[in-house]
């Protein structure tokens, strides 16, 4: 069966029963139906004082362009958990519609280890990123309307972007204002995907409705002729955008398709945004399960790197317990150089040669970052014996831990062995955490020190407007300078190039802009030829998704 039938021929529980399990009443939830829920802000704050649960953080090796089962790895782990009887909470991102008409397809994991309903979730779910996108875009119009209008603060640079939550790489640039009238000022703009906005960063960083507000006020929208940024607040528009989000900074509560309670909420992606679930979320999940399970996105070296470097700062140190990093034997064959059309094939060469890869994430999680960490192999059928051996005893030779999970074949029931070794790995309370970087190094120093610890580059390269941004910044400042920094690169390579899967050559890194997000608190260093607008694929999944004349969705993966 596909994954949509699968979760179609489910039965599953009526949300308010999820709500149970987690201790909650009625009153402590908004349906969206019956299988979908609203979490009230009153619950965290009745329950901040609970002690937390045990936070489990799940991430990757470098992807295949089509993942590695990230999030199917997650919830099976939430499942697994609680299978051998243990209270778990699964709290994921929510799906982009990018992706899930794209080349991806969706994020609510596959086989038997999904989150449901799959369709809502996948498509318009409770409207979380729709009001972002109208935040977003309010904020556009009313700067256009203002200059319109005389332009009294004096934008001489307008650098808010507008948005919308689709892969449209035509809409990379544009040029707006074209209808001629007297007083329209024509300038060119560009548009993101709503995931990688600012607006979806402040969300998801944010503690709650008030932090939300001041948030969007310190966005900067803009710059005088003198160099001097103009604000959110400046417009009065924070207040607006505020009320558009203030059903959607509320968590989302749905479940797997075992039941197990999850939390769906905020989206950014990882390779262009900073990767993590809201901070709201992960922090409500910590009080009302036991152990909890979260999910960064792409490889170690993105998302892991800034949920520990970017969230867990601005959560006052939200420091994972344990680390789970997902490796299927076909990526790390793809690593060490070998095509895409035979990384099926029984390979042990192939295998050896992609080590690397993993050595890699490895590392940066045990010595730089000085975290437990697991290795958990996403079995798939065509995997060898003689392969998951070899990797086994390789990675033994290494110290670390591996795990065999076959979620999406079995459930919850394929994760036990990795459930069981998460409950010994977490037992203890001792940790060797530390930082990548400190916050009052200089830009330059920060980013340097993510792209030669953690991605292994030699040196860094940076652009004439990369150094003028940067300078621009640090004229601001030293409450701007000390941002933390969240760098927007290729997810399938240490590199800056997507073709350098093996990185077995010495490689720099270049910088080719920086963007100041004042509002989210931390700034953006776009490394290569990375896009925060995505475009669409040859052959589109959109053209494989569709409806019959009961109403069912078909084609979503």
């Amino acid at each position: 069966m596909t994954d949509i039938e699968i979760a179609r021929n489910t039965k599953l529980d009526k949300i308010v029963d999820i709500a149970e399990r987690l201790g909650l009443s009625e009153d402590d939830i908004e349906l969206y139906g019956k299988y979908k829920a609203k979490i009230s802000e009153k619950v965290y704050k009745r329950m901040k004082d609970k002690q937390n649960g045990k936070l489990i953080l799940v991430t990757a090796i470098s992807p295949t362009p089509l993942g590695e089962g990230k999030t199917t790895m997650s919830i099976a782990i939430a499942d697994g958990l609680r299978k051998i009887g243990k209270k778990s909470v699964l709290t994921l991102r929510e799906p982009s519609l990018g992706p899930v008409f794209g080349i991806k397809g969706g994020a609510t994991g596959g086989g038997y280890s999904q989150v449901a309903p799959m369709e809502d979730i996948n498509l318009h779910f409770t409207g979380d990123i729709h009001a972002i996108t109208a935040a977003n875009n309010l904020l556009s119009s009313l700067i256009d309307n203002h200059i319109y209008f005389g332009n009294e603060l004096g934008f001489d640079k307008v650098v808010w972007k507008r948005c919308m939550d689709l892969n449209d790489r035509q809409l990379r640039e544009v040029e707006t204002g074209l209808s001629g009238e007297t007083k329209i000022v024509p300038r060119r703009d560009t548009f993101d995907i709503t995931v990688a906005s600012e607006i979806m960063a402040i969300l998801c960083l944010s503690k709650d409705i008030k932090d939300l507000k001041e948030k969007l006020g310190n966005i900067i929208i803009g710059y005088t002729k003198d160099d001097m940024p103009i604000y959110c607040k400046q417009l009065k528009a924070e207040g607006a955008m505020t009320v558009l989000l203030k059903d959607a900074i509320k968590p989302n509560l749905v479940q797997t398709l075992e039941h197990t309670p999850a939390i769906i909420h905020g989206g950014p992606f990882a390779n262009i945004a900073h990767g993590c679930n809201s901070i709201i979320a992960t922090k409500l999940a910590l009080k009302l399960g036991d152990y909890v399970v979260t999910e960064a996105g792409f490889g170690a070296d993105l998302g892991a790197e800034k949920f520990l470097d970017i969230k867990a700062r601005k959560a006052d140190g939200l420091i994972p317990d344990c680390v789970v990093l997902v490796a299927t034997i076909k990526a790390i064959k793809y690593h060490g150089g070998i095509p895409k059309d035979r990384i099926q094939e029984e390979n042990l060469q192939g295998l050896e040669a992609g080590l690397p890869n993993i050595y890699k994430h490895i590392d940066n999680i045990k010595n730089k970052f000085g975290l437990n960490v697991i290795v958990a192999i996403n079995k798939y059928n065509q995997d060898s014996e003689k392969e998951i051996e070899f990797l086994r005893q390789k990675l033994k030779e290494k110290g670390v831990e591996m795990s065999l999970v076959e979620g999406w074949a079995k459930g919850g029931e394929g994760a036990t062995d990795i459930a069981n070794k998460l409950v010994n790995a977490t037992a203890s309370k001792s940790s060797n955490f530390k930082y990548i970087y400190n916050l009052d190094n200089s830009i330059k120093t920060k980013i340097n020190k993510v792209a030669t610890e953690i991605y292994g580059a030699k040196d860094v390269k940076y652009s004439e407007k990369a150094l003028a941004e940067i300078k621009r910044i640090e004229n601001l400042g030293a409450e701007y300078k000390n941002l933390p920094i969240c760098i927007a690169k290729t997810q399938y390579s240490f590199s800056d190039d997507p073709k350098n899967l093996e990185c077995k050559e010495d490689f720099d890194i270049t910088i080719r802009d920086i963007e100041l997000k004042a509002g989210a608190g931390f700034i953006v260093a776009l490394a290569g030829k990375i896009m925060t607008m995505p475009g669409l694929p040859k052959v589109p999944a959109a053209e494989n998704i569709d409806i019959d004349e009961d109403g069912n969705v078909k084609g979503i993966f």
